[in-house]
């Protein structure tokens, strides 16, 4: 999604069209492509565009010649983890390869991305009731990503996960400001939630969306409050909450590795605990 939102912005700016390149889920077990689910622009670049605009892609041959007619760059890999201002001046023909994890991105067209990442079609059955309570309380969105931050450890190493003691300052802060809090608890692993989150405010806990995710995207970011992990996902529920009133509370530390510098990647108006 902050690809997306990086690239859309772009080429916005430059009329242009954004192509996806999508290829790196053929190699993936654990991730599925899921913006075709949402009002996207999508159109996917082939596999001969691809391969002409991304030197990985190139042969060594055809590297060389292009470096010898001195062809001019057609690939922008990201330098570092914060804000870099100069993907906002790229010419078109660009190939971008990065997370790009920052609205300053695209937030000056910050309608057209909250607009066309809605889904497509409209929420029914419980996601529908659930979607009724939520509006009707003061409801906060709790979200807890365990999956591959516990089970791999190379992403472990590098993202950690949130403990106890995050989510338990967080029920407390975000109680000294609401009244009456109900709490939506999300979670890849719903079970751990049901045994370790433990609080005397109502709860529920989602655990009936499974391999649609993008359903319990949408009810988070219906949420009128938003406890987010260390995740893009949850950031971006809380992001898509158009709500001014809105109180988002997140990690201090978002990745176990301190010296990647977050500086750009939560919004100003959110709280970091």
């Amino acid at each position: 999604m902050f690809q997306y939102a990086a690239g859309r912005r772009l080429a916005f700016m430059l009329d242009t069209e954004l192509k996806l390149d999508n290829s790196w889920f053929d190699g993936s077990n654990e991730r599925v492509y899921s913006l075709e689910y949402f009002n996207i622009q999508e159109c996917m670049a082939t596999q001969e565009e691809v391969s002409t605009l991304n030197p990985r892609n190139s042969g060594i041959l055809e590297k060389l010649v292009k470096k010898l007619r001195g062809a001019k760059s057609t690939y922008f890999h990201e330098k570092h983890f914060h804000f870099d201002p100069e993907l906002l001046t790229l010419p078109d023909g660009i190939y971008l390869d990065g997370y790009w994890q920052s609205e300053k991105y695209f937030i000056d067209i910050e309608n057209i991305i909250r607009q066309e990442l809605t889904i497509k079609f409209p929420q029914s059955g419980v996601n529908r009731l659930l979607a009724d309570q939520i509006a009707d309380c003061e409801s906060v969105s709790l979200h807890i990503r365990r999956g591959d931050y516990v089970s791999r450890p190379a992403t472990r190493q590098v993202h950690g996960v949130c403990r106890l003691d995050y989510y338990d300052r967080c029920v407390k802060q975000l109680a000294r400001n609401v009244d009456k809090p109900h709490f939506i608890i999300f979670s890849d692993e719903p079970e751990w939630a049901r045994k370790n989150i433990n609080t005397t405010y109502p709860t529920v806990i989602v655990d009936h969306n499974k391999s649609h995710s993008y359903e319990d995207l949408r009810l988070m970011s219906q949420c009128k409050y938003h406890i987010i992990a260390n995740s893009s996902f949850s950031w971006w529920a809380a992001w898509l909450n158009n709500k001014k009133n809105k109180i988002v509370l997140c990690p201090k530390q978002w990745f176990k590795n301190a010296e990647i510098s977050t500086k750009d990647l939560i919004p100003g108006s959110w709280m970091q605990l």
